[in-house]
C-alpha cells in the first residue's frame, strides 16, 4: 500500500491528464474540426484513458488510507463520482458533437472545481 502522499500525488496527475485530453478535444472542435480531422484523437483518447484510471485507483486509495470507506462509500462520494461519469463521457461527447468544444471548454472546468469542493469540504458528513 502507498501513502496518501503519492495517492494524492498520482490523483492530482490523473486530472491534469484527463483535463489535458479534453482541452485538447474542445479546442479542436472548437475550431471546427471533427472526429475524422483530428489527427491527435489517439492520443487524447490515450491520455484521457490513463487519466481517469490514475485518478479513479489513486482516488480510492487515498479513502482506503483514511480508512473512510470502513462503513462504505461517504455521502460526499457519491456526486463526485457523478462528476466523473460526466468527465469520463467527455470525448465521446466531443468525437459526436465537436461543436460543443466551447460549452465544454467552461464547463468543464467548473464540474471540476464542484468535484474539488466536495473532497475538500465533504459536505453531509
Amino acid at each position: 500500500m502507498f501513502s496518501y502522499q503519492l495517492y494524492n500525488l498520482l490523483h492530482i496527475l490523473g486530472i491534469v491528464l484527463v483535463f489535458m485530453a479534453i482541452g485538447g478535444l474542445a479546442f479542436h472542435g472548437a475550431n471546427g474540426g471533427t472526429k475524422e480531422t483530428n489527427k491527435a484523437r489517439g492520443l487524447l483518447a490515450a491520455t484521457h484513458g490513463v487519466g481517469m484510471l490514475m485518478l479513479i485507483v489513486a482516488g480510492f486509495g487515498m479513502l482506503a488510507r483514511t480508512q473512510a470507506m470502513s462503513a462504505g462509500l461517504p455521502g460526499w462520494l457519491h456526486p463526485k463520482l457523478l462528476i466523473w461519469v460526466l468527465v469520463g463521457a467527455a470525448p465521446a461527447i466531443l468525437n459526436r458533437k465537436p461543436e460543443w468544444g466551447k460549452i465544454m471548454w467552461f464547463v468543464y472546468p467548473l464540474l471540476a472545481a464542484l468535484s474539488a469542493y466536495f473532497a475538500i469540504n465533504h459536505p453531509g458528513q
